[in-house]
């Protein structure tokens, strides 16, 4: 497999398990197990930041003079990566509703 297929599929995997747990963390907290939400949110964010820091390394090849090829793959790694992003930010809302404002 070529470097950059490597570090698109090393992104999009990091991301892809934040993702799935941050969903997880809205299901826990629809739930009502809000400790566990807020424990799932906290390791989601370790998959993102392992996401990100392979993006940083990335971005430094290229800054540093290297040619980084485009192509869809990691197109695709870049949206996952956005996306997850906010999937977090309204995880972190919807756990926030469900605790205060949801009544089981």
């Amino acid at each position: 497999m070529e470097k950059y297929e490597q570090i698109a599929f090393q992104i999009i995997t990091h991301v892809g398990m934040a993702k799935s747990t941050y969903m997880q963390a809205i299901k826990e907290a629809k739930d009502g197990n809000f400790k566990e939400s807020e424990d799932l949110i906290v390791e989601g964010n370790q998959f993102l930041v392992d996401g990100h820091k392979v993006h940083k390394d990335l971005i430094q090849s290229e800054a540093s003079g290297e040619t980084i090829p485009l192509n869809l793959l990691l197109m695709h790694a870049e949206d996952q990566l956005i996306s997850t992003e906010v999937i977090k930010e309204m995880a972190k809302e919807l756990i926030y509703v469900h605790q205060n404002y949801v009544k089981k």
